[in-house]
């Protein structure tokens, strides 16, 4: 991984996604290719790339795939992921990033993929 710092503005954005992704219950944060892997029972809902003047995140989406890939900033994860329903989103330093929407994502992709009675145990 480059030591090239993350803007400013894709910081706290990156903060953020975090933050919530930690919040859900049984959450542990992994570095499997150098950048973040949130993983649920050792599945993983959310991995978040970020450096310089990029951040980069991908989620399972089955309900709004269809919905996530007519956006500007989406397409279909690599790796064959995008096949299983996963987008990916890429934003630069300075772009209008929708964390709110992000967020939706985020949580829709832990709901995805956690077993059912620990989705069931969320409020």
């Amino acid at each position: 991984m480059s030591e090239t710092p993350l803007s400013p503005d894709l910081q706290r954005v990156q903060e953020s996604l975090r933050a919530l992704a930690m919040g859900f219950p049984e959450v542990v944060e992994d570095f499997p290719w150098g950048h973040s892997a949130f993983k649920v029972r050792g599945k993983a809902f959310v991995f978040l790339a970020a450096e310089g003047d990029w951040l980069k995140l991908s989620v399972k989406l089955p309900q709004s795939h269809p919905f996530a890939l007519d956006q500007p900033f989406a397409e279909p994860a690599g790796y064959g992921l995008g096949r299983a329903g996963w987008v990916s989103a890429t934003f630069a330093a300075g772009d209008d990033v929708p964390t709110d929407l992000l967020a939706a994502w985020v949580a829709e992709s832990f709901r995805a993929i956690a077993p059912k009675k620990l989705v069931a145990s969320l409020s």
